[in-house]
């Protein structure tokens, strides 16, 4: 496999587990019930549609090195909990895996491709976030640790 068909093959992984986030949030969104809905409903909307972009700019970028963009979607467990603390940490374990195939691709283009590898690293840093946003969510009231499994 040359370098261009493995770019092609991590941003076509990348694109099935953006669309596995976005039917992921959106069920999600579906399934919060109680007093805190309305702000957290419009959190996991939000995550849905960025998701989307995510793979919109993904597809764009496999199109560009002249792949074929994937019409996957990436692993869908349903896990029948719908705690917000279960939605919570399966969208954490959800957000490391699309974190770890950004890094593989910013090491796979690393001095090969400007374009790529400044894309790769906007989405890390965009993931980066993400993670401690829910990590933050995952805490009780006034811990200051970070999260851990």
């Amino acid at each position: 496999m040359n370098e261009n068909e493995k770019s092609i093959a991590i941003l076509n992984e990348i694109m099935e587990l953006e669309l596995a986030g976005v039917v992921r949030y959106t069920h999600y969104s579906l399934m919060v019930y109680g007093y805190n809905r309305i702000p957290i409903v419009s959190w996991l909307k939000s995550n849905a549609s960025e998701g989307l972009m995510h793979a919109q700019k993904a597809g764009e970028l496999v199109t560009m090195l002249g792949g074929h963009p994937s019409l996957k979607i990436g692993s869908l467990l349903e896990t029948e909990q719908h705690d917000i603390g279960d939605i919570l940490r399966e969208s954490l374990e959800h957000e490391k895996l699309t974190l770890d195939a950004y890094y593989r691709l910013q090491q796979s283009v690393e001095g090969k491709s400007v374009i790529l590898e400044e894309y790769a690293r906007e989405m890390i840093y965009m993931e980066e976030q993400h993670l401690d946003e829910v990590n933050k969510m995952l805490r009780a009231p006034g811990d200051i640790e970070p999260y851990k499994e």
